[in-house]
């Protein structure tokens, strides 16, 4: 049942587009509109965490110019800046970005008097300043942006035999943007229900979800976010269901309840800025209107163990603007028919991968997302690409990392799908580091003057086969099932074992001096950047694995209760359940539990081992979980 009224208004203000950020633009506009009675400039820390404030509209149309160009100032407290924002130097300003598209955000539960609308609160994208440096998630990609740009049309102007194929010469160009898109997976669900993990995955074995028919309050709620997107400006393209979910309840009244369905939302390709800007508010303004509908929208990665977690698949390409208003993708090649790839494109694409563990810390980096990135549920594990079995045969392949999406029909959607985000990555810095490790492996392909035949048959090379760029032992490409064809040991051997915890992905990142100084390259990233953000993550993961999932194991090892006693066979098996129990949250005379040599990790602050212990732990409650329920189903 809907909580609060609802309708979509068509007569707000939902955005302020960038070329109208004139201060005489934005005082008519918010005067036309007084149901916007607050202005927040909305930067993102290190963590991903977007800044809030409440500014009266008055102060702010008042001195417009002086918000414009001095900002706002903050206390380094109020975001995630470890090592840079510390308590005797804590001043940190809030500095609006004109660039870019602005949103009004509306509480829906708060009616103005005077106009009969919803209180609406302009929000600014801003960056956060620190000591005359821009030190935020924001400014990180805009400095990969304005550094790709850069090297791109250096690289061309050094090696015009580039342009060639698009027949233009590099001084032609006017500017290189990069584009990008993104899939926004989610859970839906009535508040306080518990669904058995048992019916959601004989649900998603039966395929009962993928790509049904929405009903009730999800197909209104659905509905009424797609048409709100497309009021902001953002070009919804496609809702759906997604495979994870379980058929809701009917009541008496005709509603729907015990709701628990796994959804998607895409829209239109922007330049990176505002993609990453519009992902973030998409979010804000999907779990805002399911939630005026009674059901909680949740953008966890994996908030459901055994069942399909939530991607956030990032669709990413490069185009140049020419002086005469014609756009050309780099990564296209000159004949569909010949080649998969332009030469840029190949030096992108190897880049990317060979780069990839110095990228994967700032796409996953919480117990969360490691929890979705498991064999057997769509989500790659492994850094490996699939570009088509052929040149006519399009990629197909969900097991792997990175594809390749192109269509000769439209060249300008020549593009790589990266498939390990989730809508908890924070996307600013992930595609920063995305940015920066494709310029080097398009610098490697330029300045070898390689075809685009020869940059394939590197990238397509075999373990053990020697490359001047990429890595002798791994292979990167594989059109197969990854996890029906390889072992998880081959895997491992083949395309390079990747990192299973926050603490070790973070450690490989400190430790990757090559990877580290491609980051820091033309100062897109900086060593105390990287060092914040490291310190970030690890902080959290201490405090969520000490605070929140030993004690909700604990929960669960509790839930573990005998049930009956029928056989020889069940106290076998309980037996076998009590030794996991013992091991797991009870402490013994000749031994400390699992739980507690973990909190004691943490406490001594050695982490190596705490991560270690958490891996044995998991493996541990999976193995408990499973047996329990055998013991539970073995009686009549």
């Amino acid at each position: 049942m809907l909580k609060q009224p609802f309708a979509i208004r068509p007569q707000l203000l939902y955005r302020i587009p960038a070329d109208s950020h004139t201060p005489e633009a934005i005082r008519q506009l918010l005067q036309g509109h007084p149901e916007v009675k607050f202005v927040s400039l909305a930067a993102i820390d290190l963590a991903g965490n977007d800044t809030d404030e409440k500014i009266p509209i008055k102060l702010f149309i008042d001195d417009i110019e002086g918000y414009l160009e001095g900002g706002v100032q903050t206390d380094g407290s109020s975001v995630v800046l470890p090592g840079l924002a510390t308590l005797n130097n804590g001043k940190v300003d809030l500095l609006a970005d004109l660039s870019v598209t602005w949103f009004v955000d509306y509480n829906y539960e708060n009616t103005d008097p005077e106009t009969g609308m919803p209180v609406g609160t302009l929000r600014i994208p801003a960056f956060l300043n620190h000591n005359d440096q821009l030190v935020c998630s924001r400014s990180l990609l805009r400095r990969a942006c304005d550094s790709f740009d850069v090297q791109m049309k250096q690289i061309l102007s050094d090696h015009p035999q580039l342009c060639e194929s698009w027949g233009i010469e590099p001084q032609d160009i006017e500017d290189i943007s990069l584009t990008v898109a993104t899939e926004l997976e989610f859970w839906v669900r009535t508040p306080d229900d518990i669904v058995s993990k048992e019916q959601l995955s004989v649900s998603q074995g039966l395929k009962e979800q993928y790509w049904k028919r929405t009903k009730g309050v999800v197909r209104t709620a659905m509905e009424q976010a797609i048409e709100i997107l497309d009021l902001y400006g953002f070009k919804p393209e496609m809702g759906h269901k997604e495979v994870g979910g379980i058929k809701a309840h009917l009541t008496g009244s005709g509603d729907m309840d015990h709701i628990l369905e796994q959804l998607e939302i895409d829209w239109k390709f922007s330049n990176a800025m505002q993609a990453a800007d519009n992902e973030m508010y998409a979010r804000i303004f999907i779990k805002e209107i399911f939630r005026l509908h009674g059901l909680e929208a949740s953008f966890l990665a994996k908030p459901i163990d055994g069942v399909a977690g939530s991607g956030e698949h990032v669709h990413v390409n490069a185009v140049a603007k020419l002086k005469n208003g014609k756009r050309i993708n780099l990564f296209s090649p000159a004949d569909y028919s010949q080649d998969f790839l332009h030469e840029i494109g190949w030096g992108a694409i190897m880049g990317l991968m060979k780069h990839y563990d110095c990228i994967s810390p700032f796409i996953t980096a919480s117990n969360d997302a490691f929890n979705r990135l498991k064999p057997g549920f769509e989500a790659p594990t492994h850094a490996v690409a699939s570009l088509g079995r052929d040149v006519n045969t399009p990629s197909r392949n969900r097991t792997v990392l990175l594809g390749l999406i192109r269509s000769a029909d439209s060249p300008m959607a020549t593009r790589f799908e990266l498939r390990s985000p989730n809508p908890h990555t924070n996307i600013f810095i992930a595609l920063a580091a995305v940015y920066q490790c494709m310029l080097d492996g398009i610098q490697y392909a330029a300045s070898r003057n390689r075809t685009a035949a020869q940059l394939e048959q590197e990238f397509c090379k075999m373990p053990g086969d020697e490359a001047e760029y990429l890595l002798t032992e791994r292979q990167y490409r594989s059109e197969e099932d990854v996890f029906l064809t390889y072992t998880d040991e081959e895997r491992d051997r083949i395309f390079g074992k990747p990192s299973a915890s926050v603490y070790e992905t973070l450690r490989n990142l400190l430790h990757d001096d090559e990877g580290l100084e491609i980051l820091c390259r033309n100062n897109v990233f900086t060593d105390r950047i990287i060092t914040s953000y490291s310190r970030a993550m690890l902080d959290t993961w201490e405090m969520e694995l000490s605070e929140r999932i030993l004690q909700d194991n604990l929960t669960r090892v509790r839930r573990c209760v005998r049930q009956h006693q029928n056989s020889e066979y069940d106290e076998a098996l309980w037996l076998e359940i009590e030794q996991l129990r013992t091991r797991l949250a009870r402490d013994t005379h000749d031994q400390v539990c699992l739980f507690n040599e973990i909190r004691q990790a943490l406490e001594t602050k050695n982490l190596r081992k705490a991560a270690a212990l958490q891996q044995s732990m998991d493996e541990l409650m999976r193995k408990l979980e499973l047996l329990f329920d055998n013991y539970c189903r073995n009686q009549i």
